[in-house]
């Protein structure tokens, strides 16, 4: 699951990134985020998101901000100076907590924003599995609105003589990152990928995530 973890945690800085690029254009939005940073201590959390043990990402979404909690396991061989600093340069406030776990504080829009992003990064991925000479046997996949669920249509056995199957893995990771983000629970969030045959239209075999990665560690 570490692995996992470190993964999810290049691809949300690497969001960051490109979220706060557009933001700090903009003198009066940086203001603005500092203010709704100051009100949070008077904000709700949803009081059904849980501490475990610092493992576990966790999303509390408050009235003006959100927060997201990372566990220490993702931060190994980093120092708290260079993590903060490194988010402090993206334009996103982070402290770190007793338990060695790390919270990154934006604004609702930021996370708004950086949600957006990876919609439109994954649908961008999506599109280029489609059309890629590199899965050749790859013929169409569809998902749902929280990338829960995707369904890869391809020429069965082309497929299984390919390493087309690699494709599933980015699939994996991408819908895990963003239920994760959007608030799912750890322990909740998975990613279902259904493999159909082009010309039968069976399905023949499913692969979730993250099961899929722990069962080969």
């Amino acid at each position: 699951m570490k692995k996992t973890a470190y993964t999810l945690l290049i691809l949300l800085l690497t969001f960051l990134a490109a979220c706060s690029s557009n933001e700090q254009s903009s003198t009066s939005s940086a203001n603005n985020e500092e203010s709704e940073t100051q009100s949070e201590e008077t904000s709700k959390t949803d009081p059904e998101e849980s501490n475990d043990e610092g493992e576990s990402v966790e999303v509390d979404k408050n009235l003006l901000s959100v927060e997201v909690k990372l566990p220490a396991s993702m931060f190994e061989g980093e120092s708290p100076e260079d993590i903060i600093a490194g988010a402090k340069e993206e334009g996103v406030k982070v402290t770190q907590n007793d338990d060695g776990s790390y919270t990154y504080k934006m604004s609702k829009s930021k996370h708004k924003e950086m949600m957006k992003e990876l919609s439109t990064n994954i649908d961008q991925t999506v599109d280029e599995m489609k059309t890629s000479d590199d899965y050749a046997s790859i013929k169409d996949i569809t998902h749902n609105d929280d990338y829960s669920e995707f369904t890869m249509v391809v020429e069965k056995e082309t497929y299984k003589n390919s390493m087309d199957g690699f494709a599933t893995m980015g699939l994996g990771m991408s819908g895990m990152m963003y239920q994760l983000f959007d608030g799912a629970k750890p322990e909740e969030y998975s990613v279902k990928i259904s493999l159909k045959d082009e010309a039968s239209g069976e399905v023949f075999d499913e692969i979730v995530y993250p099961d899929a990665m722990e069962d080969n560690e």
